[in-house]
């Protein structure tokens, strides 16, 4: 799982014209989904549909939240990142975007195949939107699957990527 995080002082994603979120301070969150997110121990990928292990895929999703959460990158009084999300009252607009798999090492076309199944990485994105809802208070989002335009207002700027290969070593 990989979260692209972004300060903003505002942010708001559209589809088909229509604002479907909308945030002031706060983060905007891209959210990628990976098979190894959600995928057995000795996996081969003929068996990906009687491999999913959900409890593993929601065990990296609290661990990826608990840091998102605590990211101390808002500025104190003294102009320091001290703050986290609750200190500042903080907004988070979250974005599902299976392009941070894409795997661009073999020619000019990115190659999509570690991007979760669709199905599979909808269930772990809805509930890194709900969980993320019971830790604050606004949380808006994108439209799974949707052609989206986003746009922000970095602040900073400050963006950050959350690794689950690292953060859940």
């Amino acid at each position: 799982m990989r979260f692209l995080i972004q300060r903003v002082n505002e942010a708001h994603v559209q589809v088909e014209g229509q604002v479907i979120g909308k945030i002031g301070k706060g983060l905007l969150v891209f959210v990628g989904i990976s098979r190894s997110d959600f995928m057995q121990e000795n996996n081969s990928a003929e068996n990906e549909d009687n491999d999913f292990d959900q409890k593993k895929a929601y065990e990296i999703a609290d661990k990826m939240i608990k840091k998102l959460i605590g990211l101390r990158i808002f500025e104190d009084e003294n102009g320091k990142t001290n703050l986290d999300m609750k200190a500042v009252g903080g907004q988070l607009l979250m974005i599902s975007q299976f392009t941070l798999y894409a795997d661009c090492r073999k020619g000019n076309r990115p190659s999509f195949v570690n991007a979760g199944d669709p199905q599979k990485a909808n269930d772990i994105y809805r509930y890194v939107i709900d969980r993320c809802k019971k830790e604050i208070e606004v949380v808006e989002e994108g439209s799974f699957g949707a052609n989206m335009q986003i746009s922000l207002v970095n602040d900073g700027p400050f963006t950050i990527i959350l690794d689950s290969a690292e953060i859940c070593k």
